[in-house]
């Protein structure tokens, strides 16, 4: 598997964020994630893209961050927030997003961030599972344009430089 940084809007992320957005639309029963995103929003060093693609040069998993401040959607000062980790069904189970998770920690650390954030949902037991098993716990409080949901799950982890 190789792992590389890509534009947000590269066709291959596109399609993996379509993907992406159909799951979640099939597990919470509504039209998937509206948090608006662009692609300057993953251009280094304010974000990272990264997309995995298979010994057949198929995309099969995806991830990015991008920068945070203190807002009225209670994000802090030196936040990375995580966004669009998903590997495709065929791929789960190798530790792609293990890997792409610490490449972007990584990232974020050296472009100044001091915590990662990322915010999933009780539907995604993988999300939760993944984030726990790497080093994130429950966040204080809840951040972005779904921490008024009960089904809103928020977790942190400091970027230790």
């Amino acid at each position: 598997m190789q792992i590389r940084p890509v534009p947000y809007d590269h066709p291959d992320a596109v399609k993996l964020n379509d993907q992406v957005q159909l799951e979640y639309a099939e597990r919470y029963g509504d039209d998937g994630d509206m948090t608006p995103l662009d692609a300057a929003m993953f251009t280094p060093p304010r974000g990272l893209y990264l997309l995995a693609y298979d010994e057949r040069e198929r995309p099969v998993a995806t991830g990015g961050w991008r920068r945070q401040d203190t807002s009225e959607e209670g994000y802090t000062d030196g936040d990375a927030e995580l966004k669009r980790m998903y590997v495709v069904l065929e791929a789960r189970g190798l530790g792609l997003a293990r890997r792409i998770l610490a490449l972007l920690e990584e990232d974020a650390r050296e472009a100044g961030r001091t915590r990662m954030v990322l915010e999933t949902g009780t539907m995604q037991p993988e999300a939760v599972a993944l984030s726990l098993s790497s080093g994130y716990t429950p966040a204080p409080a809840k951040y972005g344009l779904y921490r008024e949901y009960d089904t809103s799950l928020c977790y942190v982890k400091p970027l230790h430089h």
